[in-house]
C-alpha cells in the first residue's frame, strides 16, 4: 500500500480530485500554502494499491493544467510506503 502526498494549484485540484475518486482511489483533500508567493495549493493525500501508483500519477499528469513557464511545476508527488492502516 502506497499514500501519494501531491501538492497542486487550487484551480487544478477538483479536476484531479474527480478524476481519482471516479477510478476508485481513496482522495482526501485539504487546502494549504505554499511556495515563494504563498499562493494557495491544495495537498491531496491518495491511498492507493502498489501496482495503481502509476495509474494514479497518470491521472494526476493528465487532469493538470498545461505548464506556464518552462521547468515550471504542476504538482509535486510523494509516494510514501504505508506500513499499517485502519478505517474505523
Amino acid at each position: 500500500m502506497k499514500m501519494l502526498v501531491t501538492i497542486l494549484d487550487d484551480e487544478d485540484s477538483g479536476g484531479v480530485y474527480e478524476a481519482l475518486h471516479r477510478a476508485n482511489f481513496t482522495v482526501t483533500r485539504i487546502d494549504s500554502t505554499g511556495g515563494f508567493l504563498r499562493q494557495g495549493n491544495s495537498t491531496l493525500m491518495i491511498g492507493a494499491d502498489d501496482a495503481r501508483v502509476d495509474e494514479a500519477i497518470a491521472l494526476i499528469n493528465t487532469q493538470c493544467s498545461p505548464a506556464i513557464e518552462p521547468l515550471s511545476r504542476r504538482a509535486t508527488v510523494f509516494v510514501l510506503n504505508v506500513e499499517h492502516f485502519e478505517q474505523i
